[in-house]
């Protein structure tokens, strides 16, 4: 049954906190282009996306699978390889062979120490938070890795086999992942990298089952919580959403409350990253917080 766009309550206790999905919709309807436009739809109500429009969200994969950080680039980089398969996500675009290819591709650039790292070519190009050699860098883009990867072998197990081996391609290759991962955190919880990658890692550390040190993550964040941008609580709660967290935990009620606090009068939330991002973090808020689908 298709989600219905009305707004979705989620309770705490007596506190009670109201996503405007209407709105929220109406953003992306009014500001986002063919593309957004066409994962709303698919995160909404399952929508076939149209061929054109699967292949301009795949557009400029380098020949070995991954995606350049800038357009015309010839090396490929994980951490946009990764916002490509955001994209592809929403657009119920896993299971396409440009997905499958970037997802192999990730998996062959795993270390072995279970992490990854940038292609060290990158390094006078590459953002900070994604710069080769940079150990604080490394452990987000290897939070973000293991993440996609976890997310192709949660959408394996439920659907069956990704691919022709036995119980999908990448289940080794996460598990690794989440010990290196865990083996990084600090007592209290906290990670030596950036924001986003605790997030990103409690959800890796969920799916593999490593509660306790997923749950002293989810502390931390909450703990951050109150003083997050919109784009980030948006993000934090979609991430978690995706890993199969229900919307129903503290930590889920904790960010839609934030969401709601933060959302705009055009039903928008802003992006860190300008203005032309604000569709973006929206479609990220609604996947976070739109109802579960009617069994």
């Amino acid at each position: 049954m298709a989600d219905s766009p009305r707004r979705h309550r989620v309770c705490a206790g007596s506190v009670s906190a109201v996503v405007d999905l209407e709105a929220a919709i109406g953003f992306v309807v009014a500001h986002g282009d063919a593309v957004e436009r066409a994962r709303l739809s698919w995160l909404r109500n399952g929508t076939t996306v149209p061929a054109e429009l699967l292949e301009t969200a795949e557009v400029g994969q380098s020949p070995d699978g991954g995606w350049p950080a800038t357009w015309g680039g010839e090396v490929a980089s994980i951490d946009a390889t990764c916002f490509r398969l955001v994209e592809l996500d929403d657009l119920g675009a896993l299971g396409r062979p440009a997905a499958r290819r970037a997802l192999d591709w990730l998996a062959s650039r795993q270390q072995a120490d279970g992490g990854w790292e940038e292609d060290a070519s990158l390094a006078d190009s590459a953002p900070e938070w994604a710069r080769p050699g940079d150990p604080e860098a490394g452990f987000l883009v290897s939070a973000n890795a293991g993440f996609w990867l976890t997310v192709a072998g949660l959408d394996a197990r439920a659907s069956g086999p990704l691919d022709h081996r036995v119980g999908g391609a990448y289940a080794g290759v996460v598990q690794a992942a989440a010990h290196s991962l865990a083996a990084r955190l600090r007592p209290d919880g906290s990670w030596p990298s950036y924001l986003a990658a605790g997030w990103l890692s409690a959800a890796v550390l969920h799916r593999q089952e490593m509660f306790q040190e997923s749950a002293r993550i989810q502390v931390v964040l909450a703990e951050r919580m109150p003083k997050m941008s919109p784009g980030d609580v948006a993000w934090l709660a979609a991430t978690l959403r995706r890993a199969g967290v229900d919307p129903q935990d503290w930590i889920m009620v904790r960010a839609l409350r934030r969401l709601t606090e933060t959302q705009r009068s055009d039903g928008g939330w802003e992006s860190d990253d300008g203005h032309q991002f604000d569709v973006h973090a929206t479609l990220a808020a609604i996947r976070a917080a739109r109802p579960k689908p009617s069994s």
